[in-house]
């Protein structure tokens, strides 16, 4: 019994000796920073950001591997069968850890159980938008003219379970309106269709509605977050008027389950160290949001509590993923 006590205790410290030594040697090759989505989108552009500071802090290339297809699903089972050795890092993002989770009863990876987060990178709160002819001057307008126009209002999004859907599906349950979402391919269709009065409203990318919003194309309403966001701070926030209406979408570091813990522990403090310096913060915020460096134990915590406020979201509007 002694002899099988000390082959474990020889096992373990051998084990942790090599982590250490792993860690001490790595990088000693390029590192994959996996993107599962399209190419140009706000995960590819900010991935892009990190991965250049990162290469120039580990002194090994990082390289973007952009893999679209399924929603991301496709790009995040490569990063579920990648090997757990630090050379694979993947990127998390909103819809892909919180959204499909807490929406879709049957997928073929778990957040949990198959990664193991690292930090967010960056937060957006969208706007909500409207067309310009609508009238509708203010949040507290538009809700007005939905309880008065039941069901008669429409607004897109880029496609069920989209954040866009699910923010609509919550101004829905806390304004206690009716309004007809109308799903797209994507969200520059949609956006097209408020400029044209086909849709009343929609909420989006502060990026993609602030130059027709200059335009007097659309009309600018508010900003989605729970605060007012930063970078526009002249608009309101859709809470003011609807309590408790906060919806965001975040980015963040992810790598596959069982990396060793010292390769996670020198990954994130690189991580960290890229998204404080001055001149990511900036390249970042030209892409409309903030960063958000946290530590593991944050991130993850934080992306149950938004698996979970989805998952009452979707009860309470009725909305499921399932085929």
């Amino acid at each position: 019994m002694m002899d099988t006590w000390r082959t474990l205790c020889w096992l373990s410290g051998m084990a942790i000796l090599q982590s250490a030594m792993a860690a001490d040697s790595y990088p000693s090759r390029p590192i994959r920073f996996l993107v599962p989505g399209a190419t140009g989108s706000s995960q590819d552009l900010l991935s892009r950001i990190v991965a250049n500071k990162l290469s120039q802090q580990l002194g090994q290339q990082v390289v973007v591997d952009v893999r679209a297809g399924a929603s991301g699903v496709i790009g995040i089972e490569i990063g579920k069968a990648a090997a757990p050795d630090g050379y694979t890092i993947i990127a998390a993002t909103s819809t892909l850890f919180a959204g499909l989770p807490a929406l879709k009863s049957k997928l073929s990876y778990d957040p949990d159980r198959d990664f193991a987060p690292l930090t967010r990178i960056a937060t957006v709160a969208n706007v909500m938008t409207v067309n310009a002819g609508l009238g509708v001057e203010s949040v507290a307008d538009l809700v007005k003219l939905a309880k008065a126009k039941p069901g008669q209002l429409n607004y897109g999004s880029a496609g069920n379970g989209s954040p866009a859907h699910l923010a609509g599906a919550m101004f829905d349950v806390l304004a206690d309106v009716k309004t007809s979402h109308v799903p797209y391919k994507g969200a520059a269709q949609a956006l097209t269709d408020v400029i044209g009065g086909q849709l009343q409203y929609l909420i989006t990318s502060p990026l993609v509605a602030m130059p027709h919003a200059k335009g007097g194309r659309i009309k600018v309403l508010a900003t989605t977050g729970a605060k007012r966001d930063p970078l526009i701070p002249d608009l309101p926030t859709v809470a003011d008027t609807v309590p408790g209406y906060q919806i965001t979408q975040w980015w963040g570091v992810a790598v596959p389950a069982k990396t060793p813990s010292a390769i996670i522990a020198k990954l994130h403090a690189e991580i960290i160290k890229a998204l404080q310096a001055p001149e990511v913060r900036d390249l970042v915020a030209k892409q409309g949001a903030t960063v958000q460096p946290e530590s593991p134990a944050e991130f993850a915590a934080f992306m149950l509590a938004e698996r979970l406020r989805i998952s009452n979201l979707g009860k309470q509007a009725n909305i499921r993923l399932d085929d």
